[in-house]
């Protein structure tokens, strides 16, 4: 969906690492806001299903702190596949998209 800006923002001069960098950032930002609402939201889902969870606390920081981790390593993962092939487009190409 961003092709035709990746495309001018290459064709003024951008180099392919600061394509890399924003391609990434933007996913690490939406990351970090998935994190900062969900963390709470799993806090309270513990608390409220407390009285289920057999031979667990309501606030396993392990399995939480695990989720977090794995979810950072996915989200890198799924930015990473994107910003390479964003930084590999031509920015003639790019420019001819539409």
């Amino acid at each position: 969906r961003r092709t035709s800006e990746i495309g001018i923002r290459m064709a003024l001069g951008a180099e392919r690492v600061n394509v890399v960098r924003m391609v990434i950032g933007h996913a690490a930002l939406l990351t970090a806001i998935g994190l900062d609402a969900g963390l709470p939201l799993a806090l309270y889902g513990g608390l409220e299903l407390h009285s289920m969870l057999y031979g667990l606390s309501s606030f396993d920081s392990t399995a939480i702190l695990a989720s977090a981790v794995t979810l950072v390593m996915v989200a890198g993962i799924a930015a990473w596949l994107p910003a390479r092939r964003a930084a590999a487009v031509d920015p003639m190409t790019a420019l001819r998209y539409e």
